[in-house]
């Protein structure tokens, strides 16, 4: 397989791993658009370093797909992509 599918790499495991348990909402290019967690809100620099630190920790794991997989994964990304336009 050519393209890497990550899944751990994200904003909700990267938030998950600095704030656990935290309530929160994501805007898109802006950063948190809701917080609701005692503890300090995250910088969007601080999130995207984590998310960065999960992509190479993915990268460095050598998964095998099945090829039924691989159809399951991306027929799945296709349905997020279609929804979203």
């Amino acid at each position: 397989m050519s393209q890497k599918i990550y899944r751990m790499y994200g904003i909700n495991t990267a938030v998950e791993l600095l704030r656990p348990g935290a309530k929160w909402e994501w805007t898109g290019g802006v950063g948190f658009s809701r917080w609701d967690d005692p503890r300090p809100v995250p910088s969007k620099e601080e999130v995207e370093e984590t998310m960065e630190k999960i992509k190479a920790f993915e990268d460095s794991i050598n998964t095998i797909w099945t090829e039924e997989q691989i159809q399951e994964v991306r027929g799945f990304e296709k349905q997020i992509e279609d929804a979203t336009k």
